[in-house]
């Protein structure tokens, strides 16, 4: 049996309610199939509009096998291309940001302009077209301050995406914000556990008591279900909403990515010891109300954040192997806030730089016992875990059809 229907067998096969089998979180074939059939032809988050406000700023990233450079061209478009020369492969940009008025490869000069046309290579022949060999494209969209990548040749419609998230995001301006920390942690540990662990906060009390100062652990407000029911949320929605705030519950249909609002315990305002605002100057100039607690945006698999109303916090995962995963942190603040003035930055950073250490090890103790030969998938809380469940569903059901559904060989990817 090939690897790809060992990996659908035990998808259809996978007991209700209860976690996935040891190869879904360490095999290293499972792992090249999520690479190759989610990673490699889906939407992924990938960072900020404010990290290129300007022409010739640029960042880098690597998704699998895959370097990416995201660059802001002249005419103040966002555009992705793949970082390898069409010389010799070598990658064009190597440094994690930067700004540059051209892409100029370091092994030959072989030059590029910011839209990825090749411009100049040198003594290359009477014959030699560089029409034929500008930097290839990587599909790329930009929504309220986030931008997406898809690495596929014919990526899925991003339209419905942006119709769900760009009402919530709107208010926020994030294209006027900037990046005031950011950081970067390698948790050992399969993507998926990443996921799961994020997607519940049954285990809260017991491991973060910094986020539990101000972040709610009720089921109603990390899971799925029930959000509605609770009224101190449907009140919360009810006032943000009045005050130009999309605020309820939505999910795609497919289950991929959703939005919502939820409130931050007691009066709490921001995520600090204090549960006191971290930034001075507001997020957004147009968002005056208080209280406005968390904007919870999902989707699925490279990021979740918390939207408040002094900054943002984004995450993006990306994994490194079948038990590696890498979990960028970003804390934004309004472009004009001042640090030593409208913010201290380890007041700003502290909650989440601990929270993000404790799920760190959480993951990392999670994927030690799986490893174990005396491993078997356990029962998931009903009560605690819906978030859980949920995602699970996605990956199995999403992995299925992409299994099922035709050629996923990796010619049909970029």
């Amino acid at each position: 049996m090939d690897m790809r229907n060992e990996l659908l067998r035990n998808l259809k096969n996978r007991k209700p309610g209860y976690g996935l089998e040891q190869a879904f979180y360490s095999d290293p074939d499972y792992y090249r199939l999520d690479m190759e059939n989610i990673f490699y032809r889906d939407w992924l988050f990938i960072g900020h509009d404010c990290e290129v406000t300007k022409p010739g700023n640029f960042f880098t990233v690597q998704v699998g096998d895959y370097p990416v450079v995201i660059v802001r061209d002249r005419q103040g478009q966002i555009r992705a291309f793949h970082n390898s020369c069409r010389h010799r492969g070598s990658r064009v940009c190597a440094a994690e940001r930067g700004t540059s008025a051209k892409l100029v490869c370091p092994y030959h000069q072989w030059t590029y302009e910011l839209d990825g046309r090749l411009l100049f290579a040198r003594q290359m022949g009477d014959d030699f077209d560089p029409s034929q060999h500008s930097l290839k494209p990587v599909h790329c969209e930009s929504v309220g301050g986030y931008i997406f990548i898809c690495l596929a040749q014919n990526p899925t419609d991003f339209s419905a995406t942006r119709a769900l998230i760009e009402p919530y995001l709107a208010p926020h301006k994030l294209t006027d914000t900037k990046v005031a920390y950011q950081s970067t942690i390698v948790e050992k540990g399969n993507w998926k556990l990443v996921w799961e662990n994020n997607r519940e906060c049954y285990h809260c009390v017991a491991n973060h008591p910094e986020l539990c100062k101000t972040f709610p652990e009720a089921p109603s407000v990390t899971g799925v279900q029930g959000a509605g029911d609770d009224p101190e949320i449907a009140e919360h929605w009810q006032r943000c909403e009045a005050a130009g705030l999309p605020s309820t519950f939505r999910m795609s249909d497919d289950g991929q990515y959703r939005a919502t609002r939820v409130p931050l315990l007691r009066d709490s305002e921001s995520y600090t010891m204090t549960g006191r605002r971290a930034v001075g100057k507001q997020l957004s100039d147009i968002v005056n109300e208080k209280r406005i607690g968390s904007l919870l945006l999902f989707h699925y698999p490279t990021t979740w954040n918390h939207i408040l109303g002094d900054h943002a916090i984004s995450f993006r995962v990306l994994p490194l192997g079948p038990d590696e995963t890498q979990v960028t942190t970003k804390w934004l603040v309004h472009k004009d806030a001042v640090e030593g003035v409208d913010y201290n930055l380890e007041e700003l950073t502290h909650v989440w730089t601990e929270t993000n250490d404790q799920d760190r090890r959480i993951v990392e103790e999670n994927a030690f016992g799986i490893r174990s030969p005396a491993y078997e998938p356990g029962p998931y809380s009903t009560e605690h875990e819906g978030g859980v469940l949920q995602f699970l569903e996605w990956y199995c059901r999403f992995m299925e059809e992409r299994l099922t559904g035709g050629d996923t060989r990796l010619s049909k990817v970029a």
